[in-house]
């Protein structure tokens, strides 16, 4: 990692925070923004989101099997304080014209440029859905971002999914110091892919083709697509620990994910089955790095991160939970989706007992 000759041996890097600043201020910053072209993307749906440097922001377009990179300019920070916005689903809706019942919420990522929260949204259900981008500050205000007449660079990924499989072509994105990488399945017979595509964008490849062993399903499989992940650090090499359903987490060298290459996970934990990840974060506290994991039946899972170089992958049937221990932390219930707002705490998608949606500061435990 570039500038991190200081940092422990066991760190991470962040897709979003860490990664952004690291650039932020070097002379490679001004040269990726450079190399986007003002003109209209023919974005056809807006799901996972990243930021790079600068406030450069990736778009996960599953319907156009495409990455999009789209210079917000959104660069100057936003005064300090908490989130609290209430409804954001019935505001957002409000703003389009419709209800609430007729968007979703896709995704959410923090610009650290600015601090200010961007979700991706869909107008309609279903693949018809009309893509719109929408961010808020602080103060509750929520603008739509335009898609128009705007700087940005594409890459259209190969071999994409067809039909009901299209909506995991891209199941999630991250900006990882000079490139973004990006889950999701493709049209093969080992059809689970991970790709790191080198940003400036070129042309995306075929990317590599990810198996994992799968301890509560008792087999290797090479068709589950990874859910969500984040880069981290283990000795030195930058790896993906990436979440999949029921639920395995997985290490992967980001240095095997080459085109064509046939890539075996180590399975370093089973959080248990009949779950699905939602959205992970790593953070810091009190020296230990921890991971964060939103996820549709456990609540909010906190794993910690020591030892993660010394554990033994998991490669037989498991009854139960494995690997990396976790606690679950019951203050925080019904989160949606997060990300990482300040070294403090988090920034969360939460959906209330009585339905509506929160966007919500919330310290990190």
């Amino acid at each position: 990692m570039k500038g991190s000759s200081m940092l422990p041996a066991t760190r991470f890097l962040m897709a979003g925070l860490v990664s952004a600043a690291i650039f932020a201020g070097s002379s490679q910053a001004a040269d990726l923004t450079a190399s986007l072209k003002a003109g209209t993307p023919d974005i056809k749906s807006v799901g996972p989101l990243a930021f790079g440097p600068d406030g450069v922001l990736f778009v996960g377009d599953r319907q156009g099997a495409a990455i999009f990179a789209i210079d917000t300019g959104d660069r100057t920070p936003s005064p300090a304080g908490p989130y609290k916005v209430q409804g954001i689903d019935e505001k957002i809706a409000a703003m389009l014209g419709t209800e609430a019942k007729q968007i979703s919420l896709n995704a959410l990522a923090v610009n650290p440029a600015s601090g200010r929260a961007y979700l991706s949204v869909s107008r309609g259900r279903g693949p018809e859905g009309a893509a719109v981008l929408v961010r808020v500050d602080r103060e509750g205000k929520i603008e739509e971002v335009p898609l128009k007449d705007v700087k940005f660079s594409k890459a259209v990924l190969p071999d994409p999914p067809q039909g009901k499989g299209r909506q995991d072509a891209i199941t999630r994105i991250a900006f990882v110091k000079d490139r973004v990488i990006v889950a999701g399945l493709s049209n093969e017979e080992f059809a689970s892919k991970l790709r790191a595509i080198p940003f400036p964008f070129t042309e995306a490849d075929k990317g590599a083709s990810v198996e994992i062993y799968h301890g509560s399903h008792g087999r290797f499989e090479t068709n589950s697509p990874v859910r969500t992940f984040v880069a981290y650090d283990i000795n030195g090499e930058p790896n993906i620990l990436a979440a999949y359903t029921c639920t395995p987490l997985v290490k992967i060298p980001v240095s095997q994910l080459k085109p064509g290459e046939r890539v075996k996970g180590t399975t370093i934990a089973e959080l248990g089955n009949r779950n699905n990840p939602l959205d992970m974060i790593v953070y810091q506290k009190d020296g230990k790095d921890f991971i964060l994991m939103a996820n549709s039946s456990r609540g909010i899972m906190k794993i910690p991160t020591q030892d993660i170089d010394k554990i033994e992958g998991i490669t037989k049937p498991q009854r139960d939970k494995a690997g990396l221990p976790y606690e679950t932390v019951a203050s925080l219930k019904g989160v949606q989706h997060l990300d990482l707002l300040d070294k403090e705490n988090a920034l969360a998608l939460v959906r209330t007992e009585t339905g509506p949606m929160n966007l919500e500061s919330v310290a990190l435990p």
